[in-house]
């Protein structure tokens, strides 16, 4: 092979190298910019907790000892007067800082009396060596200062900054006259503003921790809504399929037009199911009371069970009309499912506001559905998982629930609100319960 030919070939090598290295130099930047959006809109929709970093500990406190190099060098330097003295002093006051500085980030070893025993003797050194010595030794008092801050909170900060720093200025002063009140204020400041910090981050800490633990009970609170909402929808809904299926079964023999018409009611039921099943997805399913009776008495006459409805009184709010709607629609299941009744009442009528009601308590209106059957509910009084969400639901809104065998046989539940209940009070209820 000649050498122009070997030439071409190198450089068609290097440049398909270069084409290469360039398309995958895009391919990553592509990546990168796409995993950048992606993490950025899953941090905006909640789904990425903050990342605070690693908690705070003894050592962002430890830097601070550089202030004792000063001393240290006039160790080395022979500029002190019994060295090997004050080699140990030095070596204690570093040993009692680091263990008071790595206590002071714990709440139980911070108030352990160990840790009050080892700043009582920090501060008897650091007199001790300022005192013996001054010059550098003095700047020992900004770091008992810092230390104190550390190690204790607003109860007994103020009395130990006080004493800290009259201790340290009257040593101070003692060395250096009255320029040794730059050593007290020092002391005083390192030891406030150790404290101010302290506190705010444990403050920040705090509300990290609470604003997760909310997180974490509003989706709890959208679970529980979801599958109460769930139970209730499906509950019915499945009954009065089975109900209509039945009748259709009957009725196919000898009367087949009565028996399609249950089949379309059945098609009907089952669509509604679904929309419902969506708004309760989202959250934003409103009941109606009017047509939860409609649905109660289709249900029941398909069960062979004669409805009688009886309503009086005031106009409702549409949030009061929702809850006892819910209501119907839990109670009539349990009607078609349990009682084996031949005839239910539902009765809506309103009052004034009673002796239990309380003073200021407005109109309110009743609600009970009874049956004439056996006089026994799903898990027997509000041992059914709707009826106790029920009670959940309007407990929140100001009313009440009862449920029970009726003197005379039968099985009734009974419903009390306000006659126009607070939106605001019923829109969490239903993100709770529901």
């Amino acid at each position: 092979m000649s050498w122009t030919r070997k030439v071409r070939c190198h450089v068609a090598g290097t440049r398909a190298a270069v084409r290469q290295a360039r398309e995958h130099q895009r391919n990553y930047a592509a990546n990168k910019n796409r995993l950048k959006a992606e993490w950025r809109a899953a941090r905006r929709a909640g789904e990425l907790p903050e990342n605070p970093g690693p908690p705070p500990s003894g050592f962002t406190l430890l830097p601070w000892l550089l202030m004792g190099m000063g001393a240290f060098s006039n160790l080395f330097q022979d500029q002190t007067p019994n060295p090997w003295i004050g080699g140990l002093g030095l070596l204690t006051f570093n040993s009692l800082y680091i263990y008071v500085a790595f206590h002071a980030f714990d709440k139980e070893r911070r108030e352990a009396r160990s840790t009050g025993v080892a700043l009582a003797l920090l501060a008897a050194v650091t007199c001790g060596l300022a005192a013996g010595y001054g010059g550098n030794w003095l700047l020992f008092f900004p770091l008992l200062g810092l230390a104190t801050g550390a190690a204790l909170r607003l109860s007994h900060l103020r009395p130990a900054s006080t004493a800290v720093a009259v201790l340290a200025g009257a040593v101070s002063c003692f060395h250096d006259g009255w320029g040794g009140l730059d050593i007290a204020y020092a002391t005083w400041i390192s030891t406030m503003v150790t404290a101010a910090i302290m506190r705010l981050s444990e403050a920040v800490r705090e509300l990290r921790a609470a604003r997760e633990e909310l997180a974490r009970r509003a989706v709890e609170k959208e679970r529980l809504r979801f599958s109460r909402d769930l139970h209730d929808l499906l509950g019915h809904t499945m009954s009065v399929i089975v109900v209509k299926s039945e009748a259709a079964r009957r009725l196919a023999d000898r009367d087949l037009d009565a028996a399609l018409a249950q089949i379309t009611d059945i098609e009907s039921v089952g669509r509604q199911a679904l929309t419902e099943i969506r708004e309760a997805v989202t959250g934003y399913r409103q009941g109606s009371l009017a047509m939860e009776l409609d649905r109660a008495h289709s249900a029941l006459t398909a069960a062979g069970i004669t409805l009688a409805v009886s309503r009086s009184g005031p106009p409702l709010g549409p949030q009061t009309e929702a809850l006892l709607g819910w209501v119907v629609r839990e109670a009539v299941t349990n009607v078609v499912r349990h009682s084996g009744a031949d005839g239910c009442e539902i009765t809506v009528s309103g009052a004034g506001a009673g002796a239990e009601a309380g003073a200021g308590a407005g109109e309110r209106v009743r609600l009970t559905v009874a049956d004439d059957g056996a006089g026994v509910s799903a898990g027997g009084g509000l041992g059914g998982t709707g009826l106790i969400g029920l009670t959940e639901r309007l407990a929140a809104a100001g009313g009440s629930l009862t449920a029970g065998p009726r003197p005379r046989g039968g099985f009734a539940v009974t419903a009390e609100l306000p006659l126009d209940v607070d939106a605001t009070a019923v829109r969490p209820a239903m993100t709770e319960s529901a």
